[in-house]
């Protein structure tokens, strides 16, 4: 990023202390202080944030045009950037909650984020080797990448839709509910309640661990998969799934055919709805 001035070593504290602020580079300053002022870098343009602190609330609201690099976010740093566009955000401590909310065009590379309430109703959001913490991220958000992700959190990815995830671990309750066009390669997926009500997600290459995973789906797909105390799955889902090794039990699949090496039981009762599922067990 081109940047006209520099701003360094400067301590900032009070409200909307930079507002405006274009075509300049802030370098090892430190947003905190007894004014406790709101706002320090709202409705700035093509910033460039390098070796920072902050502890103080709503910081980069309105940005067009950004990176924040090697900085320090505290949990003071509530809400931190909402409404921001064309953002990179490399090397970071996140740390306030609800960070990220309604922004789009986002690159975040090698950071780690603590934050719940993360990414909501957000576009074209990309997340690399990065560890992430949060409850309900992504929450109603579109066009979503993330790559060598290690995840911890409940009800993620809510509503999402068009989401890649690749070569990551996710541990995570009540993920993908409702989510739409989500494929999932290579990785980890440990939680209960996996997916329910979900709408063409694809697995390949994953590996499932926990209770009723997959239960209510439409067109779902199961690609050299692999799963792990998994009970009660695929319940009135349609779905079409090759897995290798052993469920624990299948229950009252809807449609489309499910092909396993073994499965310790298979569950056709109690059905409150036309229920015609295949389970194909390999020879």
């Amino acid at each position: 990023m081109k940047v006209d001035n520099v701003i360094e070593d400067k301590v900032f504290d009070t409200e909307r202390a930079l507002y405006n602020l274009k075509n300049t580079e802030v370098k090892n300053c430190i947003f905190a202080g007894e004014n406790d002022g709101e706002s320090v870098l709202k409705e700035t343009r093509n910033i460039k944030v390098v070796d920072c602190s902050f502890s103080l609330r709503y910081p980069l609201w309105h940005a067009q045009g950004y990176e924040l690099i090697n900085s320090d976010l505290d949990s003071n740093t509530r809400a931190p950037i909402w409404y921001s566009n064309k953002g990179l955000i490399e090397k970071c401590s996140l740390n306030g909650v609800k960070f990220l909310r309604e922004c789009s065009n986002t690159d975040i590379v090698d950071s780690k984020i603590n934050s719940n309430e993360f990414g909501w109703k957000c576009n074209n959001i990309q997340v690399k080797d990065s560890d992430i913490n949060s409850e309900y991220i992504f929450l109603d958000s579109k066009n979503l990448k993330l790559d060598n992700i290690k995840f911890e959190g409940k009800y993620s990815f809510q509503y999402v839709e068009n989401l890649v995830i690749t070569n990551s671990f996710l541990d995570t309750k009540d993920a993908f509910w409702h989510s739409k066009n989500v494929t999932v390669k290579d990785s980890v997926i440990k939680g209960e309640y996996l997916a329910w009500f979900s709408d063409t997600l694809t697995l390949i290459n994953c590996k499932i661990i926990g209770t009723q995973p997959l239960c209510y789906c439409k067109n779902l797909k199961l690609i050299n998969c692999t799963m792990e105390k998994t009970d009660l799955a695929f319940e009135y889902s349609e779905v079409e799934a090759d897995i290798k090794g052993n469920v624990e039990s299948i229950k009252n699949p809807k449609s489309g055919t499910i092909i396993v090496d073994s499965v310790d039981k298979i569950i056709n009762e109690d059905a409150i709805m036309k229920v015609n599922g295949k389970i194909i067990i390999r020879k």
